[in-house]
């Protein structure tokens, strides 16, 4: 049999037409791949920040780590230890529930072993320590490997010829009579002249912490509002204590020349809500001279 010219010419298109379509679907497929992958990529990474202040002659290089709660990074660790000290940091901040109230302690106390030999380290308990019931117990393991435990008090450091003022607080799970009342004694302890760091767990009492005249604030909690979309949901779906749509879950905010740091944080399988477009985190912050 015979085939026109024009029946072999609509075979091709046919069969074109079924090509692009196969290219297509294959591109589609890919692209839903790529997308799931770095949506659910939950491997460690470091976000800086550079922080300028007239109060700043020295620069000073910090390490924020919070929201561990007791989850693994390699065999003891090694795989967040070995990021910290790739940063080369000059002290390290740890605001809160790097302890978790389920999993074992046996993870930080391997975290601990890592860095607090190494450098200055400060601390303060999140509400998940508190639920654990035995707070003190931790505070207690945090103090044994040489970490200051701050709990409504400060102190004054000299950190690369850097005088700092360090104050912290517990979370308000400890009860707001107790939160209020740290947050006040530390707040009548800042002097205009010297650069104070507050560190604090809970991002959304912002306004209480720029009524104390605080220069940086350090904080997690929000885990970057768990699902993130890139554009859309840049402050992510949720948050603890914010709810939808929350404002305060990552990166640097400012108001009345207090700027607020707040880390998405290092949890992983503490929690069964897996993070989207959120890895875990790692903060490094300079502060510089302006």
């Amino acid at each position: 049999m015979n085939f026109s010219e024009e029946n072999l010419k609509g075979c091709d298109i046919i069969r074109n037409f079924s090509k692009r379509k196969k290219i297509i679907l294959l591109v589609l497929l890919a692209l839903v791949i790529v997308l799931a992958v770095t949506a659910f990529y939950n491997s460690l990474t470091v976000t800086e920040y550079t922080i300028y202040s007239e109060k700043i002659n020295n620069t000073v290089k910090i390490v924020l780590l919070t929201d561990l709660h007791s989850c693994v990074y390699g065999n003891n660790q090694e795989k967040l230890i070995k990021k910290i000290e790739k940063q080369k940091p000059d002290i390290i901040f740890m605001s809160g529930d790097i302890a978790d109230d389920v999993l074992p302690d046996v993870n930080v106390v391997q975290l601990l072993e890592g860095i607090a030999n190494k450098y200055p380290c400060y601390y303060v308990a999140g509400n998940h320590e508190f639920w654990s019931g035995r707070v003190d117990g931790q505070k207690e393991m945090f103090r044994k490997h040489g970490v200051t435990v701050l709990e409504g008090d400060c102190e004054k450091v000299i950190i690369n010829g850097q005088s700092l003022s360090i104050c912290g607080i517990d979370d308000p799970f400890a009860g707001n009579e107790i939160f209020n009342s740290q947050l006040e004694k530390v707040s009548a302890f800042t002097d205009p002249s010297i650069y104070t760091v507050l560190l604090t767990h809970r991002p959304e009492r912002f306004d209480d912490y720029v009524k104390g005249g605080f220069d940086l604030v350090l904080s997690g909690h929000a885990h970057g509002g768990q699902w993130r979309i890139p554009l859309l949901l840049p402050n992510g779906l949720f948050a603890p204590n914010q709810g939808l749509f929350p404002k305060y879950t990552n990166g640097v905010h400012e108001k009345n020349n207090t700027k607020i740091v707040i880390s998405r944080g290092l949890s992983r399988e503490s929690t069964i809500i897996p993070r989207i477009y959120n890895p875990p985190e790692a903060v490094v912050i300079n502060l510089v001279p302006s």
